[in-house]
C-alpha cells in the first residue's frame, strides 16, 4: 500500500468522525428517535422483500403444476391469480417501508446540513482579518456550496444503507444455503466479493479525477467571481477578452477532468455489469440443469432468478453508495480544512466584558509586524484621553491603518499593551471591545440592501423614527427622502449605487446610530472631493463631539482641531502636538502641510481656469492638454 493511499484512507476515517455529530446529533433525543425508527423501517422493508421471490415462484409452480403453495398460506391466496397479485402486494408494502424511512430521515439528513453550515458560517466570521485579506470569495463559496450538499449523502447513505444492505446479503445466503446448497452460497459469495473488491478499486482511481473536478471548478468560479466583483476595472481597461480567456482556461481544464469521470463512470459500471453478469450466468445456468435433471421445478428456477434479480439491487446500491459517499467526502473535506483553520484572535478563558468609566485608550510600547522581516509599528506610546480626539497622520506605510486594526482587536500585539480604561484589549471580549467602538472607514462597502438596512446595521433593532434622526445627523436625511422609494431604496452591490459621499454618510448614521463610547475615523474623507469633505467633515465633528476619538488622517486639514496630532515616519512617532505647533517647529508635518496647501491651490486654480477658459482650447469643460 502507497504512503499516497494511507494518506487518503487517514484522511477519508478523520473525515468520517467529523461527520459522526451530524449523524447522531448530541443533545438532540427527537433525531435520534428518528434514525432508529427508519432503521426499523427499513429492516422491516429488508424483510418484505425476501418474501417477494417466494410468491413468485409459489405462482410459477401454480401456473406449471409443478407443486402446490405451501400449507400456511391462506386458501384464498393459494390459486395462481391470487398469488399473483400477493406477490404485487408484497413489493407495494416494501416501497411504502422504505418511504416512510426517507419521510423520517429527511429531518435528520436537513438539519445535519443546516448545522454544518451554519458552523462553517460562523468560523469564518470566527477567523482573522489576514484570513479574508488572503481569500478567494468564488472558491470559497464553492467550497461551502459543495460541502453542504455532500454531508446529506454521507450522513443519510451511511446511517440507513449499510447495516440494512449486509442484512439483506446475510439472509440471501441463509436461503440459498437453506434450501439449495451451499454451492449457490459460494457463487454469490464470490460474486459480490469481486463485486465490492472491483467498485472499491475503481472508485479510489476515481476519486483523484473527481478531485480534479472540483479544483478546477473552484478555480472557475473564484475567476468569474472576482471579475464579476470588479466589473468596472475590467471595463476601465477594455479588458473583457482578457477575462473571458482566464474564465474559459478554467473551464476547460474542468471540461477535460469531467468528461474523464463520466468516462471512468462508463467503465466502472461496465465492469460491475461483466462481474454480475458472470455470477447470475453461473447461479442460473446450475439452476437451469437441475431442472432438466428433476431436482428442482421451473419455479425455483425462477426464484433463484428473482433472489440473484434482487441482489443485484443493493449489490449496485452498494456500488453507488460508496461512489457517493467517496465523492462526498472529497466534496466536504476542503470543508473541514476551513473548519480546521485556527482562529488567529480568540478570547482568553477568564475574559470579561469591557466594562467602560471614561473611554480612555492608551497604546503603550506597541510593537507589531505582519510580517516578522518587516516591523510595521516600533514601540508607539500615545494617549487618547475620555472625549478627547487625537490624530494619526505620516506618508503612506508609516502603520497608521495598523494602529486602527490592533485597537479593533482584528489582530493581536506581538509586544506592549493596548489598554482602554485600563484594561488590556486582550482580556475583555472581542464582543464587548467592538460594541464599544464605531468605525467610520475610508472605503464603506454597504450591504446590497435598503438604505434603512444599512444605517440600521449600526444597531439592529433601532426603530424607524431613531433611523431617520441618526440619517439627519448625518446630513443625509433629506437627499434620502427626496428619492421614490425613500428609505426602502436599494444601495446595489456594495453599495455603488450610491455616490462616495453618499454612502460616507451611511456609514456615519450607522455609527451614530451605534452610539458608541469610542470612535475611529480612519481616513474617512480622503476618497472624496474638497467640496463633500467639507460637508462629510461637519457630520463627522457631530458624532465625534464628547466621544473619545482617533482620526486616522491623509489630508491634514481635516485634523486642524485636533487636541493632539501624532505624525507617524516609519512604524515610529516623529512628531507630536497641535497643529499651529508642529507648523511652528518646521519638521515633516509642516513640510507635508505645504505640500498638500500647494495642492490644493493648484486645484483651485486648474478650477478656476476651467471656467474662464484661461487654459485655452477648452471641450466640453475639460482642459486638453
Amino acid at each position: 500500500m502507497t504512503e499516497k493511499t494511507v494518506s487518503a484512507e487517514g484522511s477519508t476515517l478523520q473525515t468520517l468522525r467529523n461527520l459522526w455529530p451530524y449523524m447522531w446529533p448530541t443533545g438532540r433525543a427527537d433525531l435520534k428517535r428518528r434514525v432508529l425508527i427508519a432503521t426499523v423501517f427499513l429492516v422491516v422493508a429488508k424483510l418484505v422483500l425476501v418474501l417477494v421471490p417466494y410468491f413468485f415462484k409459489w405462482a410459477t409452480n401454480a401456473l406449471s403444476g409443478e407443486g402446490a403453495p405451501p400449507s400456511f398460506l391462506p386458501a384464498i391466496l393459494a390459486g395462481p391469480i391470487m398469488l399473483v397479485v400477493a406477490y404485487n402486494l408484497v413489493r407495494v408494502i416494501q416501497v411504502g417501508f422504505n418511504q416512510l424511512r426517507d419521510a423520517l430521515f429527511a429531518r435528520v439528513g436537513q438539519h445535519a446540513v443546516r448545522q454544518l453550515a451554519y458552523r462553517t458560517f460562523v468560523h469564518m466570521h470566527d477567523l482573522s482579518l489576514r484570513f479574508h485579506l488572503e481569500r478567494r470569495t468564488g472558491g470559497l463559496s464553492r467550497i461551502i456550496e459543495r460541502g453542504t450538499k455532500g454531508i446529506d449523502t454521507i450522513v443519510r447513505f451511511t446511517i440507513l444503507n449499510s447495516l440494512p444492505t449486509l442484512l439483506e446479503f446475510a439472509l440471501a445466503a441463509g436461503i440459498f444455503a437453506f434450501a439449495y446448497g451451499w454451492i449457490y452460497v459460494a457463487i454469490v459469495a464470490v460474486t459480490v466479493w469481486l463485486y465490492i473488491w472491483f467498485t472499491i478499486k475503481a472508485s479510489d482511481w476515481r476519486i483523484g479525477i473527481r478531485r480534479e473536478m472540483n479544483d478546477s471548478d473552484t478555480d472557475a468560479n473564484t475567476k468569474a467571481i472576482d471579475s464579476l466583483l470588479n466589473f468596472e476595472t475590467v471595463k476601465y481597461f477594455n479588458n473583457e477578452d482578457m477575462e473571458a480567456r482566464r474564465f474559459d482556461k478554467s473551464m476547460a481544464r474542468y471540461e477535460d477532468a469531467a468528461t474523464r469521470t463520466w468516462t471512468s463512470l462508463g467503465w466502472l459500471n461496465f465492469g460491475q455489469g461483466v462481474i454480475l453478469g458472470l455470477g447470475m450466468t453461473a447461479a442460473m445456468g446450475l439452476s437451469a440443469w437441475e431442472v432438466m435433471q428433476g431436482t428442482q421445478t421451473v419455479g425455483d428456477f425462477v426464484f433463484i432468478n428473482a433472489m440473484l434479480m434482487q441482489l443485484s439491487i443493493p449489490l449496485n446500491f452498494i456500488g453507488f453508495v460508496y461512489r457517493e459517499i467517496r465523492q462526498g467526502l472529497t466534496d466536504i473535506e476542503q470543508m473541514f480544512d476551513l473548519l480546521d483553520v485556527p482562529a488567529e484572535v480568540n478570547d482568553r478563558p477568564d475574559a470579561r466584558p469591557l466594562a467602560i468609566e471614561k473611554g480612555t485608550v492608551r497604546f503603550e510600547n506597541v510593537r507589531f509586524s505582519y510580517d516578522p522581516e518587516r516591523p510595521i509599528l516600533k514601540g508607539i506610546n500615545f494617549e487618547i484621553p475620555a472625549g478627547r480626539t487625537v490624530a494619526v497622520v505620516g506618508p503612506s506605510g508609516a502603520g497608521k491603518s495598523t494602529i486602527s486594526r490592533l485597537l479593533f482587536r482584528f489582530y493581536d500585539v506581538q509586544d506592549g499593551t493596548i489598554t482602554i480604561d485600563g484594561q488590556d484589549v486582550r482580556d475583555v471580549t472581542q464582543k464587548s471591545l467592538r460594541s464599544a467602538i464605531g468605525m467610520v472607514p475610508q472605503d464603506t462597502v454597504l450591504f446590497n440592501d435598503t438604505i434603512a438596512y444599512n444605517i440600521r446595521y449600526g444597531r439592529p433593532d433601532a426603530t424607524e423614527e431613531e433611523v431617520r434622526h441618526a440619517a439627519d445627523l448625518a446630513q443625509i436625511g433629506a437627499f434620502i427622502e427626496s428619492l421614490p422609494d425613500g428609505y426602502r431604496t436599494m444601495v446595489g452591490e456594495r453599495g455603488l449605487k450610491l455616490s462616495g459621499g453618499e454612502k460616507q454618510r451611511v456609514a456615519i448614521a450607522r455609527t451614530i446610530l451605534k452610539a458608541p463610547p469610542i470612535l475611529l475615523l480612519d481616513e474617512a474623507t480622503s476618497a472624496l472631493d474638497t467640496h463633500t469633505e467639507r460637508e462629510i467633515q461637519t457630520a463627522l465633528d457631530t458624532v465625534s463631539r464628547g466621544r473619545t476619538t482617533l482620526v486616522i488622517a491623509h489630508r491634514l486639514s481635516t485634523v486642524i482641531g485636533a487636541d493632539e496630532i501624532i505624525v507617524l515616519k516609519g512604524g515610529e512617532i516623529a512628531e507630536r502636538g497641535r497643529h499651529a505647533e508642529l507648523l511652528s517647529a518646521g519638521g515633516l508635518y509642516a513640510e507635508m502641510w505645504d505640500r498638500q496647501r500647494e495642492a490644493t491651490e493648484a486645484e483651485e486654480r486648474l478650477r478656476k481656469a476651467r471656467e474662464t477658459d484661461e487654459l485655452g482650447v477648452v471641450v466640453r469643460g475639460e482642459p486638453a492638454y
